[in-house]
């Protein structure tokens, strides 16, 4: 296998490569374009038109994203996996990862769609800068298809094992096509976002067009994986490969739409959550339960009907978003 298949390895040794462009046993080119980035170019005649970023480590504790990703990475370098598709690779957040923390300083996944000019400059501000230019000269070539997969991990078990969150794109639907892919990939449920943020998957989608998604990946306990994960990386292969598999599978339950309908937002160190710590995300709510409290008598209480909580954390910072009551779509 090419040096540069070890992509995990070389980032996490902070190893710079000297020789920045080897090939794949079947004609692939893969090319080191950075601290944790590789591009790869199919062999001749096989590009099929298609830009694919698949990123993870944005949270650098989250292990099972960087595990599917560096599995990906070693299958095309090896040429188990013959790519179709024009791939930009990228683990994110090297500093965090290496230490398996979610965050350093900022949190990462905030400051993209140009966030990162608006703070003082930082390890954090400086890497959002980078993985923008990367993506922008990734996607230069007009014509061609745009996708973006960041995959995330929310920490947490879910009733809803594997999920997306689907960037808001002034003026633009979700692509029908898009969400029965997310199907075939093992994903249950897509939070579909009603006004503008900072992640990596908004940039790619509002910057450059591209159909992108942040997929939060099943947990797996006791390092036992559950099945959810390897359909996805049966998937993610058709996408390499360019592929088209039978997107209706009739033995999967219609993908499930959930919109946002409040946030909890920390406002001070007295705030605290008020949930069992291990409750799982997409986790009903009774109205009128207690969420969360703050200080000047503030509190969180469940109003709305059919609700679910979504990313419940009390370490945030003041300011920062400590959950989502979520509702169907429709």
């Amino acid at each position: 296998m090419p040096t540069l298949g070890r992509l995990l390895e070389l980032t996490i040794a902070g190893e710079v490569r000297s020789e920045s462009e080897q090939f794949t046993p079947d004609g692939a080119r893969l090319r080191w374009l950075g601290e944790g980035a590789l591009e790869v170019t199919p062999a001749n005649g096989l590009d099929s038109g298609l830009d694919l970023v698949l990123s993870a480590g944005v949270h650098g504790c989250e292990v099972i994203p960087i595990e599917l990703l560096d599995r990906l990475i070693k299958a095309v370098a090896c040429s188990e996996i013959r790519p179709r598709a024009r791939l930009l690779l990228l683990f994110c957040n090297p500093p965090a990862m290496r230490q398996g923390v979610r965050r350093l300083g900022q949190d990462l996944n905030r400051l993209f769609c140009g966030k990162h000019a608006e703070n003082e400059p930082s390890d954090e501000t400086r890497r959002a800068a980078q993985l923008e230019a990367w993506v922008a000269a990734f996607f230069q070539e007009p014509g061609r298809q745009r996708w973006h997969y960041d995959l995330h991990s929310a920490m947490r078990e879910s009733v809803l094992p594997q999920f997306a969150v689907c960037p808001w794109v002034e003026g633009r639907e979700v692509d029908p096509q898009s969400l029965t892919r997310l199907q075939h990939a093992a994903v249950d449920a897509v939070l579909l976002q009603e006004k503008p943020s900072g992640t990596f998957s908004a940039h790619t989608a509002t910057r450059h067009g591209a159909e992108a998604f942040t997929l939060e990946m099943a947990e797996a306990p006791g390092g036992i994986w559950p099945q959810c994960l390897h359909q996805f990386l049966q998937a993610a292969r058709s996408w390499i490969e360019a592929v088209d598999p039978a997107l209706h599978d009739p033995q999967r339950p219609p993908l499930l739409k959930f919109r946002l309908a409040r946030e909890i937002i920390k406002q001070s160190d007295q705030f605290a959550l008020r949930l069992p710590e291990d409750i799982q995300n997409f986790t009903p709510l009774v109205p009128g339960t207690l969420l969360a409290e703050d200080e000047n008598g503030t509190r969180w209480v469940v109003e709305e009907q059919h609700a679910r909580i979504l990313f419940p954390i009390a370490d945030v910072a003041i300011g920062g978003r400590a959950g989502l009551i979520v509702v169907p779509r429709d």
